[in-house]
């Protein structure tokens, strides 16, 4: 069964999700995990991929824009219900849960300290307890992400 995962973030911009995501995708990486992450819309899949690229000048994380094809990136961000081939993990950040979630073995909704988020985030908690997923909260104010 799918394992989900909400991690609260202190940070209240889109940057700060996106920032998290980042961290969340090198720890993944590491780890030997495949990758999807799902956009809000276009505009936030390129800016992701724009700070993919620019992160950490010392690593390369291997990922590309679903709708640029060639499939096969370990990591891929798209904004359509298209995850290609992925199950592993699949990293949320849509105000919607795509309908593909449910392959996945594990899905990461990131939660920015904003009440539009939270409310969203309450939202996506109610769907999947109500369906009877495995749920996990992290709070990670104040915290930093290992890895």
């Amino acid at each position: 069964m799918t394992r989900i995962d909400f991690y609260l973030l202190a940070g209240t911009e889109e940057q700060d999700s996106l920032l998290f995501t980042c961290r969340l995708v090198e720890k993944a990486f590491q780890l030997g995990h495949a990758v999807f992450i799902h956009a809000q819309n276009e505009a936030q899949a390129k800016t992701l991929d724009e700070l993919l690229w620019s992160y950490k000048e010392d690593r390369f994380l291997p990922h590309n824009l679903r709708h640029n094809k060639p499939e096969g990136s370990p990591i891929e961000i798209g904004y359509t219900e298209d995850a290609g081939d992925h199950h592993d993990l699949l990293i949320n950040l849509a105000d919607r849960i795509p309908e593909c979630f449910g392959r996945f073995a594990r899905v990461a909704e990131i939660v920015v300290n904003q009440e539009s988020s939270r409310l969203q985030s309450r939202e996506n908690f109610r769907f999947y307890r109500q369906r009877g997923f495995l749920l996990h909260t992290h709070d990670m104010r104040g915290k930093a992400l290992n890895g």
